[in-house]
């Protein structure tokens, strides 16, 4: 890929790019897109929005605006898209790195996100190369919005990250100098039956009362290949939400992802640094 240009967005020409890669990341309705209008305003009051640019193209963006969290000032990160004739040459992880200078230049220590708990390559990205952790599980968090649902009757659950840019956990990650991780030893709450090949996978019941101090929760690689209208992807996702909701009220938070076949989130019993 040639060379990679990530500056601020400015203009409603671009503001109209973001939209078109709206439409071919996510192929939303016109309901469900973020307005050129709305970048306008956001942009003039303290958003964040940068561009990735492929020669003249606009390859990518993330998109954040100011808000308040438990008391503290923070931008809250609502859209990281990358056209799909750009993917898989780590734009998305650039820009939020780029993202992360911006808000440290203005003065923010906190970024924020929400994702959907079902989704590997997001949870890979968030947690595992950027260090967010998190602690909070919203059920059902943008209703029955058929754009965001995963099968029919499926809750819309997310999780709330926290991403505490000025940490050195979250330096060492940008510098690519996190121990790795053994998920061998790990205890696990939530795990396939035995005896599935995927996608032809199914979840045992959460274990809900371990004492160990790290403990770690299976996921599907890849959910949308479990298959719509099989009662898989419900299944995953009520045991996901059980295990994730009993450990954090007992004091756990997201600490970690391991991505493959099987891919674990890592819990660890600990109040994220501030």
């Amino acid at each position: 890929m040639p060379d990679v240009r990530i500056r601020p967005l400015s203009r409603t020409a671009e503001f109209a790019a973001c939209v078109e890669i709206q439409r071919r990341v996510w192929g939303h309705n016109e309901l469900d897109i973020t307005p050129v209008h709305q970048f306008c305003v956001a942009v003039h009051t303290g958003s964040i929005l940068l561009g990735a640019f492929v020669g003249r193209d606009l390859a990518g963006y993330v998109y954040s605006f100011p808000a308040v969290f438990n008391g503290r000032t923070s931008q809250h990160s609502h859209h990281l898209a990358v056209d799909p004739s750009f993917r898989g040459a780590g734009l998305g992880k650039r820009l939020k790195w780029a993202q992360r200078e911006e808000a440290l230049r203005r003065g923010f220590r906190l970024i924020t996100w929400t994702y959907d708990p079902m989704q590997a390559l997001n949870a890979n990205l968030n947690l595992h190369a950027l260090g967010a952790d998190g602690r909070t599980y919203l059920r059902n968090f943008y209703g029955d919005t058929p754009a965001l649902v995963l099968d029919a009757g499926v809750p819309t659950d997310r999780l709330f990250l926290e991403w505490r840019i000025r940490t050195a956990r979250v330096e060492a990650r940008r510098r690519k100098k996190a121990s790795p991780l053994d998920p061998s030893g790990l205890p696990a709450a939530l795990e396939r039956k035995p005896g599935g090949v995927f996608p032809d996978i199914e979840p045992r019941p959460p274990r809900l009362s371990l004492e160990a101090p790290v403990i770690r929760v299976e996921i599907p690689r890849h959910v949308a290949s479990l298959g719509r209208g099989t009662g898989r992807i419900a299944a995953w996702q009520s045991a996901v939400r059980s295990a994730m909701e009993a450990y954090f009220r007992r004091g756990f938070c997201l600490d970690d992802f391991l991505y493959g076949d099987p891919s674990h989130y890592v819990l660890k019993r600990r109040r994220p640094s501030s």
